[in-house]
């Protein structure tokens, strides 16, 4: 069992920036894909990003289309934990943001954390 806490959400203007942190225990951090994805009102679960660590300094990572350039995923093994740097919000980034964590040879998600809120007001 992986256990996720999120952390970071809030209320933002247009044009602000938040970080979300994801804290995880339960199973070796380093081994997991690490992921975030938001569900807005009325819409589906979207992927936001997700980043794996290969050993080393080496990290593999994805985001969704309409993150790219502007937010980034990373993590730090010895802290447990997933962040996620989000700049230059919009509106249209408002959502509940979730974490979650697979093992690599399993391609589905099947820990998710709680959620936590992000406003971003106009």
């Amino acid at each position: 069992q992986v256990q996720l806490v999120e952390s970071g959400g809030g209320l933002v203007q247009a044009g602000g920036s938040l970080r979300l942190s994801c804290a995880a225990s339960g199973r070796t951090f380093s081994n997991l894909v690490m992921g975030w994805f938001r569900q807005a009102p009325g819409k589906e679960r979207e992927f936001v990003a997700d980043i794996r660590w290969s050993g080393g300094s080496t990290y593999y990572v994805d985001y969704g289309d309409s993150v790219k350039g502007r937010f980034t995923i990373s993590r730090d093994n010895a802290k447990n934990t997933v962040y996620l740097q989000m700049n230059s919000l919009k509106p249209e980034d408002t959502a509940v943001y979730y974490c979650a964590a697979r093992t690599i040879v399993t391609m589905t998600y099947g820990y998710w954390g709680q959620g936590t809120q992000v406003t971003v007001s106009s």
